[in-house]
C-alpha cells in the first residue's frame, strides 16, 4: 500500500511539474550538445530576450484569467514603439517613455471599451474584436512613419535613459531585470491579495455566477485590458531599449508568443485558473526552446512549425484536463 502511494505520489507531482521538468530537461540536453549554451554572454542573452515577451505574457495572464483574450498586443507593441522613437526628438525621452506607456493604457481602456459596449462576453468574441484593434493600432503605427523603421540612435537629442535601460545595472541585476520584478510583485499582489485578484479568477470561472454573487464583471474587464495594455507599453520601451529601432510591424508575433507562453505556464485557456508565476515559467521555457533551436542552428521555419506543436499541444493538454477535472 506504501508503496503505491509513493508511486502515485511520484506520478501526481511529475504532472504537476512538467514545465519545471521539461526546462531542466532542455538546458541539460542543449549543454551537451552546445557547450556555448552555458557561457555567461548566451545566458545574458537569454535574460534580454526574455525582458519584452514576459511582460507581454504578464498582462495576457490577467486577460485569459479572467476567460478573455487579447490579439491587440502585435499592434500595440507597433504603435507604442514608433511614437515613443518619434517622440524623443519632441519632448525629450522622460516624456517619450511616459507617452508611450500613457498609449498602450488608452489602447487597453479602448478595446476594454468596444467589448462591453458591444456587449461581448465570450472569449471568442473578444477574439475578433481585439485582432480587429491590432489591424487598427497597426495601420497607425504605418501611418505615422509611412512605413519606415525608426532609429533611436539617429535622434538629435538625449536617449541615455533607453541605453541604461538595456544597458544599465543595480548591483548584479540588469535594469530591465528589476523592472520585472518590480511589475511582477505587482501583479502577483494583485492576482493574490486583493479583491479584483479574487474578481479576474471568479470572471473567468463562471461570469453567470460571478454577476449573480456581486462580482463587478465590468471593472474586471476594465482592469485587466487596462493591465494588459500597460505591460505590453513597458515591454515594448525594454525592447526599443535593446534594439534601438522601431519599426512599424516590429510588435508581429507577439501575440501569439504570449498566449503561448501564458498557457504553456498553465493557465487555463478559459479562465478561472492561472497564475503569473505559472506564466514566467512558461515564458522561460519558450525564451530557453528558441535560444537551443538557434544555438544548434535550425531553420526559422521549423522554429514556427514547432511553436505551432507546442501551442496546439499545450491547448490540447488543458482541454483534457478541464474535462476531466468535471468529469
Amino acid at each position: 500500500m506504501n508503496k503505491k502511494i509513493i508511486l502515485q505520489s511520484i506520478i501526481n507531482s511529475t504532472k504537476n511539474n512538467l514545465i519545471l521538468i521539461g526546462i531542466a530537461v532542455l538546458i541539460i540536453v542543449t549543454s551537451l550538445i552546445e557547450p556555448q549554451f552555458l557561457t555567461s554572454g548566451n545566458l545574458e542573452n537569454i535574460i534580454r530576450q526574455f525582458g519584452t515577451l514576459i511582460m507581454v505574457a504578464l498582462g495576457m495572464t490577467f486577460v485569459i484569467m479572467a476567460g478573455f483574450i487579447d490579439l491587440s498586443v502585435g499592434g500595440i507593441i507597433s504603435l507604442v514603439a514608433v511614437v515613443t522613437t518619434m517622440m524623443i526628438d519632441k519632448v525629450g525621452q522622460g516624456p517619450a517613455l511616459m507617452i508611450g506607456i500613457l498609449i498602450g493604457l488608452i489602447c487597453g481602456l479602448l478595446n476594454s471599451f468596444l467589448l462591453l459596449s458591444s456587449g461581448a462576453l465570450t472569449q471568442a468574441e473578444a477574439l475578433f474584436l481585439t485582432y480587429g484593434m491590432s489591424l487598427v493600432y497597426g495601420a497607425l503605427a504605418l501611418i505615422s512613419t509611412k512605413g519606415v523603421t525608426q532609429f533611436l540612435t539617429y535622434s538629435e537629442s538625449d536617449f541615455s535613459l533607453f541605453t541604461k535601460i538595456n544597458e544599465g545595472r543595480i548591483g548584479p541585476f540588469s535594469v530591465s531585470f528589476i523592472i520585472f520584478l518590480i511589475c511582477l510583485l505587482i501583479l502577483y499582489v494583485i492576482e493574490s491579495k486583493t479583491f479584483i485578484g479574487r474578481s479576474i479568477y471568479l470572471t473567468g470561472g463562471n461570469k453567470v455566477a460571478a454577476r449573480l454573487a456581486g462580482i463587478p464583471i465590468t471593472k474586471s474587464i476594465v482592469f485587466i485590458y487596462a493591465v494588459s495594455g500597460i505591460m505590453t507599453a513597458i515591454g515594448t520601451i525594454i525592447l526599443i531599449s535593446r534594439v534601438t529601432l522601431a519599426s512599424p510591424v516590429i510588435g508581429k508575433g507577439y501575440e501569439t508568443q504570449a498566449i503561448l507562453a501564458v498557457v504553456v505556464g498553465g493557465t487555463a485557456l478559459l479562465g478561472g485558473k492561472g497564475s503569473v508565476l505559472r506564466t514566467v515559467i512558461g515564458t522561460l521555457l519558450l525564451i530557453l526552446l528558441n535560444n537551443c533551436l538557434n544555438l544548434m542552428g535550425i531553420s526559422t521555419f521549423i522554429q514556427y512549425m514547432l511553436r505551432g506543436a507546442i501551442l496546439i499541444l499545450a491547448i490540447w493538454l488543458d482541454n483534457r484536463k478541464q474535462f476531466a477535472e468535471g468529469n
